[in-house]
């Protein structure tokens, strides 16, 4: 059985008393109403990792993670955090890849490399993130768009290492923006993706690959996309930012 998860990514919001304020809600509510084994992960600013790692503990069902991690162990590199770093707050995953900082920060794909070993020397699950933009969809490229960016990203990793990765498939089109992909895009593409995992490195890790789906996933249609074979939850942007529509999401599992 693949783990299911909903990833809420609050990104650059809420300062230090209104982070904590949200997530000892969200805990609450999941404590309260999440009945079945999915795990919900909540990827904070680095300010808030550490109180919330200890507020997490109340819960079996919610993890801690951050929203990137630099690629290089430690040194000179004013302003940035390291894995270590991350992972002596009690957080236990790493977004790495999201399309803001591929599209503000010029992340490739090479560098996103580096990053995945980096968290992963330090025993943190990388959420690793890929997807086309509008225009790369139009020019129907999409799918040589996301193979390339998974091949270069993170298929150096032998098995034992893939295994600990989650993949989030975000067409960049979908983001803010209130579209959404229909569940039938996003089905296409979730099974495009398990399809290269399995090529690369069998079916059974294939199998065992949880998928999420990031994109303007709210309440209204979690339902519909989570339902899909190949869609095992999602990575939640500005719903994660109201703790009743968040947990809301993830409920669709129980």
């Amino acid at each position: 059985m693949r783990k299911k998860i909903v990833a809420g990514n609050w990104k650059m919001n809420l300062d230090y008393e209104e982070g904590l304020s949200l997530f000892s809600e969200v805990v609450n509510i999941v404590n309260d109403e999440i009945t079945g084994q999915q795990l919900v992960i909540v990827c904070s600013p680095f300010i808030h990792l550490y109180s919330l790692a200890r507020l997490a503990k109340s819960s079996t069902k919610v993890s801690i993670g951050a929203q990137n991690a630099h690629q290089a162990e430690s040194g000179a590199y004013t302003g940035e955090i390291s894995a270590k770093m991350i992972k002596s707050t009690g957080a236990e995953y790493v977004i790495l890849g999201h399309s803001e900082r591929r599209q503000y920060f010029s992340e490739t794909n090479e560098l996103l490399a580096k990053k995945v070993d980096t968290v992963l020397k330090h025993a943190l699950k990388p959420i690793f993130c890929i997807g086309e933009t509008l225009e790369e969809r139009e020019g129907g490229i999409h799918f040589d768009v996301i193979k390339k960016q998974i091949t270069e990203g993170v298929f150096h990793l032998d098995a034992e290492h893939f295994a600990q990765l989650v993949i989030a498939y975000e067409p960049v089109w979908a983001i803010g923006t209130g579209v959404t992909a229909s569940s039938a895009q996003a089905q296409e593409i979730h099974l495009f993706i398990r399809s290269e995992i399995a090529a690369k490195y069998g079916k059974d890790v294939a199998d065992s690959t949880t998928i999420l789906y990031g994109g303007s996933c709210n309440p209204k249609n979690a339902r519909e996309l989570f339902g899909q074979p190949d869609i095992d939850g999602g990575l939640i942007g500005g719903a994660s930012l109201k703790s009743r529509d968040f947990v809301d999401i993830a409920k669709e599992f129980n």
